[in-house]
C-alpha cells in the first residue's frame, strides 16, 4: 500500500476552474491537459495541496473571498484536495506568460528561433523578466511557503518552465524543505542558453539547482542540463551519478519518461462519446487512414507533415482516393503573434495538398481545429499509421495514447528529437523530423507494412506503456525524493 504523504504540486495551471453557471452560481470545472492528467494519481493516493494561477474572474474572485487561503476541492475520483489560487497582477503575468513563458523560454527548449532573425533581446523582455517572470515566480514561492507554515513536514514539487526561479526563493526561507522540479519540455544544450543574456540563463539554472531532485522525460534532456550546468555555472557535475553541487546544495538529475494511464483510456475507447465520433469515421473513412493529433504549435512540425503527404502521395498516385490525412489539432496560444501566424501556415499547407489532389468527392486532408478528446480517441482507435513528426517534444504522449487503444494494428512514425523516441523508437518507424521525403517513405512503408509486423509492433508498444503507467512514474518521482532530499540521511 502506498504510504500516504503531504505534498505541495505547484504549476502554472491547476486542476479546476472557477466559473458561474447559468443560474449564476459558481462551479468548479475541472482543469485538463497532460500534466494536470498526469498528476491526477498523486491526487488519490496522497494528501495534496495544489498551487496554481487564477485565470479567470471567478478564480480572482475565490482568491478575493478567501485571503488567498487554499479551498476543499475534489477531484473527478472524488479524491479531496486543496487547491490555492494565487492571483498575479495582470500586467505582470502577461509579461511573464507572454513575453518570457512562450514565446522565448518554449522557442529557445525547442530550438525554434531561426537565429540570423530572431530573437532580439532587447529593453522589452529585460522589462518582462523584471516586472512579469522574476515578481510572478515569487509569488508562487510566497504561497508554497505560507501552506509550508501549516504543514512543515510537506515536500514541494514544482512543474515546468513557467517557474525556473521559484525554487531557490522557497530554499533561501527554508533550506531544509524537500523540493523536486519536473520540467516537461526539452532541455538544449549550452550554446543554445547563451542566446540569452548572461544573468538571466545563470538565474534560470541556479532556481532549478535548488532542488533536491530535478526530473527530465529523456537521457538526452538530462545530459544536457548535466552540460549547460557545468559550463553556464561553472558546477560540479558528476556525470557518472548524475548529481550536480552547486553553492551548498546538490541536486539528483533524473530522466523519468511520464506516461499515461491506460485503464482510463481503455475505459474512454468503449464510451458512448467515443463510439459515437468512431462510427462517422468509419462511415467516411479512406480504405487507409494517416492520423496527426497535435496543438497547433510551430514545435509540432504540422506544416512539414503535410508536405510530406503531399511528396507520398506525388509517388503513389495508385493511392489517389484509398488514402486519406486526418490532422485534429487543438488551437494554440493564439494570442502570441507567432502562433497565430502558424496557424495561418497549417491552413495554407494542408489547402496546397487539397487543392493540387482532391478529386471525385476525395478530399486528402481532413483538418479540424478543435479541441475535442472523444473524436481524438476515435481517432486513435482507426488509424493505420499515427504521424508524430515534432522538431522536438520533450516526451509525446500522443506517441503512447495513440497506440494504447488503436485496433487497426496501425505503425507508430515517432520523430527522433521526441523524448518518448528513447522508450518506443525500438517498435515505430523512426524519421528526422526535417527531412520530408523520409517522412513520406515512412508513409509509404508503414501502410505497406506486413499485418504480423504491424501487430508486433503495436503490441510492444502497448505492453511498454501499460508495464509503465503513470502511477509508476509518480511514485519514483517520490522515491527520488526521498533518497536525495535535504532531509534524507547521508
Amino acid at each position: 500500500m502506498v504510504e500516504r504523504r503531504r505534498l505541495i504540486v505547484v504549476s502554472n495551471r491547476g486542476p479546476a476552474s472557477f466559473s458561474r453557471d447559468e443560474d449564476g452560481k459558481r462551479v468548479a470545472r475541472r482543469g485538463g491537459g497532460g500534466l494536470v492528467t498526469a498528476l491526477r494519481s498523486l491526487v488519490a493516493h496522497h494528501d495534496v495541496t495544489w498551487i496554481a494561477s487564477a485565470m479567470t474572474d471567478e478564480d480572482r474572485a475565490v482568491v478575493d473571498e478567501t485571503g488567498g487561503e487554499a479551498v476543499e476541492e475534489l477531484a473527478r475520483d472524488g479524491s479531496p484536495y486543496r487547491l490555492r489560487l494565487v492571483a498575479h497582477d495582470p500586467a505582470a503575468y502577461d509579461w511573464f506568460y507572454n513575453v518570457v513563458a512562450n514565446p522565448t523560454l518554449w522557442f529557445l527548449q525547442h530550438y525554434l528561433w531561426g537565429l540570423a532573425y530572431a530573437p532580439d533581446i532587447d529593453q522589452g523582455l529585460y522589462h518582462a523578466w523584471d516586472e512579469g517572470y522574476v515578481p510572478v515566480n515569487r509569488a508562487f514561492a510566497d504561497a508554497a511557503l505560507a501552506e509550508l507554515e501549516g504543514q512543515p513536514d510537506a515536500a514541494v514539487f514544482f512543474h515546468d518552465y513557467h517557474l525556473y526561479l521559484a525554487p531557490r526563493y522557497v530554499r533561501e526561507a527554508r533550506p531544509d524543505v524537500a523540493m523536486a522540479h519536473f520540467v516537461h519540455i526539452p532541455w538544449p544544450g549550452p550554446n543554445i542558453w547563451r542566446v540569452l543574456p548572461e544573468p538571466i540563463r545563470n538565474a534560470l539554472h541556479d532556481g532549478l539547482l535548488a532542488n533536491d531532485v530535478l526530473g527530465f522525460h529523456a537521457q538526452r534532456w538530462r545530459r544536457s542540463f548535466l552540460r549547460s550546468s557545468r559550463d553556464l555555472l561553472v558546477a560540479d557535475c558528476d556525470f557518472d551519478e548524475s548529481v550536480v553541487t552547486h553553492g551548498d546544495g546538490r541536486t539528483f538529475v533524473a530522466a523519468r519518461p511520464i506516461s499515461v494511464e491506460p485503464a482510463e483510456f481503455e475505459e474512454l475507447a468503449v464510451s458512448e462519446s467515443v463510439r459515437r465520433y468512431e462510427a462517422e469515421l468509419e462511415a467516411r473513412r479512406p480504405e487507409f487512414l494517416v492520423l496527426r493529433v497535435d496543438r497547433t504549435d510551430p514545435s509540432k512540425n504540422v506544416v512539414r507533415g503535410f508536405r510530406a503527404f503531399d511528396f507520398y502521395l506525388e509517388a503513389h498516385p495508385e493511392m489517389h482516393g484509398r488514402v486519406g490525412m486526418l490532422a485534429l489539432l487543438d488551437p494554440s496560444r493564439q494570442d502570441i503573434p507567432e502562433y497565430a501566424e502558424y496557424l495561418g501556415a497549417i491552413q495554407r499547407a494542408a489547402r496546397a495538398v487539397n487543392d493540387r489532389f482532391q478529386r471525385n468527392g476525395w478530399t486528402p486532408v481532413d483538418l479540424r481545429i478543435e479541441d475535442n478528446f472523444p473524436l481524438t480517441v476515435a481517432a486513435y482507435k482507426q488509424y493505420d499509421a499515427l504521424l508524430v513528426n515534432a522538431i522536438y517534444d520533450g516526451l509525446n504522449l500522443v506517441a503512447k495514447e495513440g497506440p494504447l487503444v488503436n485496433e487497426r494494428d496501425g505503425v507508430l512514425i515517432l520523430s527522433e528529437n521526441a523524448g518518448a523516441h528513447e522508450e518506443l523508437g525500438p517498435w515505430a518507424l523512426s524519421v528526422n523530423p526535417f527531412d520530408i521525403e523520409a517522412q513520406a517513405q515512412a508513409i509509404h512503408a508503414a501502410l505497406e507494412m506486413p499485418r504480423e509486423e504491424r501487430r508486433a509492433r503495436l503490441e510492444a508498444i502497448r505492453e511498454h506503456v501499460r508495464s509503465h503507467d503513470v502511477a509508476a512514474w509518480l511514485e519514483t518521482q517520490l522515491e527520488d525524493l526521498d533518497r536525495w532530499s535535504a532531509r534524507a540521511p547521508t
